[in-house]
């Protein structure tokens, strides 16, 4: 019971810092630059594809609380990390956290029975943590034209047959369903640094990473969700309807080829879970 009250209360802990950081980068609106030419197109289909949204009083309520935090906090951060670090340093933390994650990605792979998929996530773990210098540089890409991939539990669920409920909108995790949100839990699990750092008590060398990841992942999308935010007519709809196609498209393990381009939706929230 006590290993319970361990994972829950960095969480906690968090929650009451750093909210919003959490919340936004659950959802993570990876925008393209040619995802600006056709942002009228996303915000008509928003709410057009959108059922099964019976907590949407609740979900609405909770979505502008972490609307509030984000403006009051991420974005100023995401701001300072695009202004004081160069790009090539920018660059590096965003592949090193990358490269972080690829024991949960192999992982996931696996129990999907994608071991052409798990494969190239092996190869790339291996090259990018040694020539890569422990990840900071691509190189299995950049090399080799080894491109990554994402996966995780939720996805696991899907293939399995596991149906995503409900449309949920998580206090700290942002756009999510039931079978998603379990699949964070043992995401955090099968994360073994996490877990490695949790077996040593530091806690704070996890809290970190959690933080550097959510500014990392949302500089680079923060002005593009702004324009999404600005030009939507019902901006929560709109985040919806990004969430439940996007999810879609990561489930085929596809990529979408009509219509707008949608933004990628990451939950990269396993490090602080884990702790």
């Amino acid at each position: 019971m006590r290993s319970h009250f361990r994972i829950l209360s960095p969480v906690v802990r968090m929650a009451a810092i750093f909210s919003l950081l959490a919340v936004i980068a659950a959802p993570q609106l990876h925008a393209a630059d040619k995802y600006s030419q056709t942002r009228a197109a996303l915000v008509a289909q928003a709410g057009a594809t959108d059922v099964n949204d019976p907590l949407e009083d609740v979900n609405r309520a909770i979505f502008e609380f972490n609307d509030f935090f984000y403006a009051l906090l991420l974005r100023p951060l995401g701001e300072m990390y695009r202004t004081f670090l160069p790009d090539i340093v920018q660059d590096g933390i965003h592949n090193a956290l990358k490269n972080l994650n690829s024991p949960v990605i192999l992982a996931n792979d696996l129990l999907q029975g994608e071991f052409d998929r798990a494969w190239v996530t092996t190869q790339r773990a291996v090259i990018n943590s040694t020539v890569g210098v422990g990840g900071l540089y691509d190189a299995a890409d950049k090399f080799w034209e080894i491109k990554g991939h994402k996966e995780d539990f939720g996805q696991t669920l899907a293939v399995w047959g596991v149906g995503e409920g409900f449309y949920l909108v998580l206090p700290i995790f942002g756009p999510s369903n039931p079978r998603d949100a379990v699949g964070l839990l043992v995401n955090a699990y099968m994360d073994p640094f996490s877990r490695y750092l949790n077996n040593i008590h530091e806690e704070d060398a996890a809290m970190a990473r959690f933080v550097v990841a959510g500014v990392d992942e949302f500089a680079n999308v923060m002005d593009d969700l702004e324009k999404l935010k600005n030009t939507s007519v019902d901006y929560y709809a709109a985040v919806r309807s990004i969430s439940r196609q996007k999810r879609a498209v990561d489930i085929r393990n596809s990529t979408q080829t009509e219509g707008a381009p949608l933004p990628d939706l990451q939950y990269d929230l396993n490090a602080e879970l884990a702790n």
